[in-house]
């Protein structure tokens, strides 16, 4: 069964006007993704669709944590999501390349809409460039910290040796 298949809104059978949507995000949802960012997290979504006679507009509140690798020590690390964002979809005749990223054409054959790539790219844009332990509040793993400048120590002493190679010692001499 495909994971994500909770996650396509048939949204003919609704009447205009808005709807309220919950779902609960956790790893399988994450997983269900190819080289996920994010292996695992526990969010909840709450989504209200207003439907409009050619368009729809989806409301989302994300609010929950993500478990991230910290980048300096390797860590897991829960870091909080607290999200709201918005996405347009509007019904043409035709696909329409649209260079909004805000807003989804659908054609009027439609019948549902699948709000599982969105979604996840939301969750994505939220998460840092560079993740670390104190953005969630917490000191890196010290022990880990050490070994990393015990090894960078060992390797600036590894350089300094290469660098004292005699074959460029008739060029080192033209530098100065």
């Amino acid at each position: 069964m495909n994971p994500l298949k909770q996650f396509s809104l048939p949204f003919t059978g609704l009447k205009l006007g808005t709807h309220q949507f919950d779902y609960e995000l956790d790893d399988t949802f994450f997983n269900a993704f190819e080289y996920s960012l994010i292996k695992s997290g526990n969010l909840k979504v709450d989504l209200e669709l207003d439907k409009q006679e050619t368009m729809l507009l989806l409301k989302f509140k994300v609010i929950g944590t993500v478990n991230l690798d910290c980048d300096k020590c390797l860590s897991e690390f829960s870091f909080p999501v607290n999200l709201y964002e918005r996405q347009i979809v509007k019904f043409a005749e035709a696909e329409m390349e649209s260079d909004d990223e805000e807003i989804i054409s659908l054609s009027r054959k439609d019948t549902e809409i699948d709000i599982s790539g969105p979604l996840y790219e939301m969750i994505n844009v939220a998460v840092p460039y560079i993740k670390n332990c104190e953005q969630a509040g917490k000191d890196c793993d010290q022990e880990m910290i050490d070994r990393l400048n015990q090894l960078s120590i060992q390797k600036q002493a590894e350089e300094n040796e290469q660098t004292s190679d005699p074959r460029w010692e008739a060029l080192n001499k033209l530098k100065k």
